[in-house]
C-alpha cells in the first residue's frame, strides 16, 4: 500500500494545499519554519487519525478556521486505488471515512498504509520514562499481528477492574476474597501481552544491531525485554499478585505486572537512556524504526511508509549514503531536509522533490540535480 496524493485544508500553517509522493523517495525541502514537519503530520494524520506530534489537538486546525481536513489517496499492490479523509473540529468527534464510508477508527481499514515516524521530538521514546516503551512496543506488536491488538485493551480493562476494586477495599467496602478471580483474569491477559511483547523483541534484536552498526554507533546496541515477573503461568503470576495485595492496598492501585516492564536500548549492556549522546540516542532511535520496518515487511509483506524529519543533519556523508542506501532499497519515504544536498540520491531520477515555503507547497520541476 502506497499514497500517490496529500491534500490539506486548515491544517497548521496551510489553507489548502495537494502534492504527489513517488513511490519511492520523496524528498521535502524548504528553510527552516516553512512547514515541512507540517506536512509530514498531516501525512501521519490522514493516515491513523491522530497527531504524532501533539495530544492537544486543537494545534493542529489553523489559526482563525474552525476545523482541518486531511484526506490521502492510496494504491494497494492490486492497483486498487483508495481515500482516506480525516476532518476534526475542536468540540467535536473526528470524521474519518474510508472510500466514502464512515468508520471509527483508521486502524482497521484495509486501505491504510502502516507508517513509522522519526521526529527529532520523539526522542523522549528512547530518553524518556518505560511507559513510552511500552505503548511504542505494544503498537509494535499490533503492527506485526493486528490479530493480538486486542490482548493490550483486555489487559487494561482488567487491571482498571482490579484498581477499582483496591480502591472499595480500601474504603472499607467488598470482600478480598473477589480479588481471586480479577487476579486469575488479569494474569490470564498479562502472560499474553508480556509473550506478545518478547516475540516483537525477538523479531527486533538482530536487525537492529546490525543497522545501529551500519548507522556508525560505536559498540554493540542490544535491546532487551525486561519483564517485572518472572512467572511462566497464569496462576504464578496470580499468585505474585495476591503475595503483594497487602502492599497494593496500601497503594491503592496494583504495582506489579506487565504494565510495569521495560524495554531496554543498549550500548555494550549500558543504557543508552542514561550514558549515551543525544547523537547517539538519535541514531539508536533510527535503527529501532529502520528495524521495525523490516520487521513489518516480513511478517505483513510490505514495508510501512517512513516519515523522516530532519534526520540528515547530524549525520556525516557516509551515513548518510548508508541510509538513502537502506531506505530506498524498498518501500515508500518521505524525508525534509533544509538543504537537498544533504540527501544523497535527492536529484535521481523517479524522486519526487517538493519545495516549501510558508503555506504553500509544490513539486519541484527544475532540472535534476547530480545523483
Amino acid at each position: 500500500m502506497v499514497v500517490d496524493r496529500l491534500r490539506l485544508r486548515d491544517f497548521r500553517g496551510y489553507a489548502a494545499a495537494e502534492v504527489r509522493l513517488g513511490p519511492g523517495l520523496t524528498v521535502v525541502h524548504g528553510r527552516n519554519g516553512a512547514g515541512k514537519t507540517n506536512l509530514l503530520e498531516a501525512l501521519y494524520f490522514g493516515c491513523t487519525g491522530r497527531s504524532c506530534r501533539t495530544s492537544n489537538e486543537r494545534e493542529l486546525v489553523r489559526f482563525g478556521a474552525q476545523a482541518a481536513r486531511v484526506e490521502v489517496d492510496t494504491r494497494g499492490a492490486d492497483g486498487r486505488e483508495h481515500e482516506l479523509a480525516v476532518g476534526f473540529q475542536p468540540g467535536e468527534p473526528k470524521r474519518m471515512r474510508v472510500d466514502g464510508a464512515t468508520v471509527e477508527r483508521l486502524s482497521d481499514a484495509g486501505a491504510r498504509p502502516l507508517v513509522s515516524v522519526f521526529l527529532p521530538d520523539r526522542l523522549e521514546l528512547v530518553k524518556g520514562p518505560p511507559a513510552l516503551r511500552r505503548s511504542h512496543l505494544d503498537a509494535l506488536v499490533a503492527a506485526l499481528w493486528p490479530s493480538r491488538a486486542g490482548t493490550r485493551r483486555a489487559y487494561s480493562q482488567a487491571l482498571a477492574q482490579r484498581n477499582a476494586l483496591l480502591g472499595r477495599l480500601r474504603a472499607g467496602r467488598g470482600s478480598r476474597g473477589s480479588l481471586g478471580a480479577w487476579d486469575l483474569e488479569l494474569a490470564r491477559h498479562g502472560i499474553a501481552l508480556r509473550d506478545n511483547r518478547a516475540a516483537a523483541v525477538a523479531h527486533l534484536d538482530a536487525r537492529f544491531t546490525a543497522i545501529a552498526g551500519e548507522l556508525g554507533l560505536l559498540g554493540a546496541a542490544t535491546l532487551r525485554y525486561r519483564p517485572r515477573s518472572e512467572a511462566e503461568t497464569a496462576e504464578q503470576l496470580a499468585a505474585e499478585l495476591a503475595e503483594r495485595l497487602d502492599s497494593d492496598l496500601d497503594r491503592g492501585f496494583t504495582g506489579h505486572g506487565p504494565h510495569r516492564d521495560e524495554l531496554l536500548l543498549l550500548r555494550d549492556g549500558r543504557e543508552l537512556r542514561v550514558y549515551g549522546s543525544q547523537g547517539e540516542q538519535r541514531l539508536v532511535l533510527l535503527a529501532l524504526l529502520l528495524a521495525e520496518r523490516a520487521a513489518l515487511e516480513e511478517e505483513r509483506g510490505a514495508p510501512p511508509v517512513l516519515l523522516l524529519d530532519d534526520v540528515m543533519s547530524e549525520l556525516d556523508a557516509e551515513r548518510r549514503e548508508r541510509l538513502v542506501e537502506r531506505i530506498g532499497a524498498a518501500g515508500q519515504c518521505v524525508i525534509t531536509t533544509t538543504d537537498l544536498a544533504h540527501v544523497p540520491g535527492a536529484g535521481a531520477a523517479g524522486v519526487v522533490r517538493l519545495r516549501v515555503a510558508p503555506g504553500a507547497v509544490a513539486e519541484d520541476r527544475t532540472p535534476a540535480l547530480a545523483a
